[in-house]
């Protein structure tokens, strides 16, 4: 058995956000293989998410933040279930974190299935048009365009992206871990994006 030490649990819990008894816990049970640690913690947190995916988050917080050259601007709308969690500054954190997402990468929508219609038409069609020219063989156009639309979609939904700050990891892991850490439902209710000048 593997011994577990404090600068062990601390790393799990700077990389999975979870709780010191959880690290703990899974490093037991994984006998001290962080990575192994790592995908226990993640795969319980999504279970746990899953489980609490349909609780109402009617408690929150509108969350701003302004880039430092005052040129970019986000409001965000994060809710859960209670106000005791959304006064916390792993709360407000977790909202900065999603926030400096936004301003970095300009998300078109939260999920995939938000993303106008008339933009994934137009992306599908240029796809079609760009695998033509190229000269695709028929059979294989639709998978390539099929192909572009998901990496479309994972670049320009914001639960899909890869956070900026660790790109191992997506938004919606982000989420998830809260979820779990918090024990409480939390969603991305709505956000806006300001540039200067409307780019």
């Amino acid at each position: 058995m593997a011994e577990i030490t404090a600068t062990m649990v601390k790393e799990l819990r700077e990389r999975t956000g979870a709780g010191m008894m959880e690290c703990r816990k899974a490093l037991v049970e994984k006998n001290g293989n962080v990575d192994e640690a790592i995908k226990h913690l993640r795969e319980r947190g999504i279970s746990k998410a899953e489980g609490k995916a349909s609780r109402e988050t009617k408690e929150g917080i509108i969350h701003s933040y302004i880039h430092f050259n005052n040129k970019i601007g986000v409001l965000l709308e994060l809710n859960c279930e209670s106000d005791f969690v959304a006064r916390t500054d792993e709360f407000k954190a977790l909202a900065d974190e999603i926030a400096l997402q936004i301003a970095a990468t300009s998300p078109l929508a939260i999920s995939a299935e938000q993303i106008d219609p008339a933009i994934i038409d137009r992306e599908r069609e240029i796809a079609h048009n760009k695998a033509v020219l190229d000269g695709k063989k028929p059979e294989i156009i639709e998978k390539i365009v099929e192909g572009n639309i998901k990496k479309f979609c994972s670049e320009h939904s914001l639960m899909e992206q890869e956070m900026i700050s660790d790109s191992t990891r997506t938004i919606k892991d982000l989420l998830t871990n809260a979820i779990a850490t918090t024990g409480e439902n939390i969603q991305i209710a709505r956000f806006v994006r300001y540039q200067l000048g409307g780019e």
